[in-house]
C-alpha cells in the first residue's frame, strides 16, 4: 500500500442519522444552515466542503462534529478516484 494515499475518508453518514433523529428534513436543514443544494449533494456523495458549512450544520442540528461527521476505511477504488 502505498504511504501517499490515506487510509480513511470522510463518511456524512453520522450528518442524515442525526437529521432523522431530530425530525428535520434536508429544506429544513439548507434553510437553517444557510447552505446550496449543491453543498446537500457533495454531502450525500461524502466530498469535503468547508469547515464554515459544518459549523452551521452542527450550529442548526444543535450538535456536536462528530454528530455529523465520521472517518471510515477507503476502499482501494475510492482511493483511485481521490
Amino acid at each position: 500500500m502505498s504511504s501517499r494515499f490515506s487510509t480513511l475518508k470522510i463518511s456524512y453518514k453520522p450528518l442524515w442519522k442525526t437529521r432523522l433523529d431530530k425530525g428535520m428534513r434536508k429544506q429544513d436543514l439548507r434553510e437553517q444552515a444557510r447552505i446550496s443544494a449543491s453543498t446537500i449533494a457533495r454531502l450525500g456523495r461524502d466530498e469535503n466542503v468547508a469547515t464554515a458549512v459544518l459549523v452551521r450544520m452542527c450550529e442548526a442540528l444543535h450538535c456536536q462534529r462528530l454528530d455529523i461527521v465520521g472517518l471510515v476505511p477507503c476502499t482501494q477504488s475510492s482511493r483511485q478516484e481521490d
